[in-house]
């Protein structure tokens, strides 16, 4: 064989070597991926009850991954926060999400009741006008004043989200915002108020859940990471009568809490 000839196969079999290489890495990348998918679950689930993970020869072997495989899963949580390495203890639980269900319409307080407490810090409270897209929500003439509130929710002390709600001032012939000016919203969630106040129950709410990068403002009152990840819940609620009432923007740590709900499939 030519030694050109020899050249160009050596460096056939080198490029096959590093392709295959490389496929392997990402297959493994693919499975770590998938078997911290698996871990998170039970660590938001509680499954792991003494708040320390199995040793990964036992993780491997309980999910039929290697070593690399396992190390990899768990250098993925511990990226996210949810677990740490202990020397002399192994890898444990040092964070937990709570959860948020989407099956109800519910305040914060009401949703989280059975994991602790939940205070308000109003951070602004007063009239302003409604800019376009807010009036259109809340079935407003253009520029009509609304009551807006900003208020920085926590559970049991530690900052959870922070939620920008706009809210009729009048409703018929309620005067809505100086009730809620009065009212104690430190300590008690804006559905319930509103429902005591109006005398009227909440019927429906239209939500919109994505992920956004938090901004300089949001992360420093959130205590987060600047540009970590949080969650938009944007709520617009209805009164029983189908009259919207309550438009909420709600960032909530991505790190903090987790979003479930029950669906039926209708054909």
């Amino acid at each position: 064989m030519p030694p050109t000839d020899r050249i160009r196969d050596h460096a056939g079999q080198g490029a096959t070597t590093v392709a295959a290489h490389r496929a392997r890495r990402r297959l493994r990348a693919d499975q770590a991926r998938q078997l911290a998918d698996l871990l998170r679950r039970q660590i938001l689930t509680g499954g792991f009850g003494s708040g320390t993970l199995p040793h990964e020869s036992v993780l491997a072997t309980d999910y039929r991954a290697t070593r690399n495989t396992v190390r990899e899963a768990l250098d993925l949580l511990r990226a996210e926060g949810l677990v740490d390495r202990l020397p002399g203890v192994g890898t444990v639980v040092v964070a937990r999400k709570y959860p948020h269900g989407l099956d109800r319409l519910m305040g914060l307080a009401e949703t989280l009741r059975e994991h602790g407490t939940v205070t308000n810090e109003v951070r602004t409270m007063g009239p302003a006008p409604a800019p376009a897209p807010v009036a259109d929500r809340l079935h407003l003439p253009p520029g009509t004043d609304v009551l807006y509130i900003e208020r920085l929710r926590r559970l049991n002390g530690l900052p959870l989200s922070l939620d920008l709600t706009y809210i009729p001032l009048t409703l018929g012939t309620l005067d809505l915002g100086t009730a809620l000016l009065g009212a104690d919203l430190e300590n008690t969630d804006v559905f319930r108020l509103l429902e005591t106040i109006t005398g009227r129950p909440l019927g429906h709410a239209e939500i919109t859940l994505e992920a956004v990068n938090a901004d300089t403002h949001s992360a420093a009152v959130l205590e987060a990471p600047r540009g970590s990840a949080v969650l938009m819940l944007e709520r617009l609620t209805h009164l029983a009568d189908g009259h919207p009432v309550d438009l909420e923007f709600i960032r909530f740590r991505g790190d903090r809490i987790s979003m479930s709900g029950l669906l039926h499939r209708s054909l």
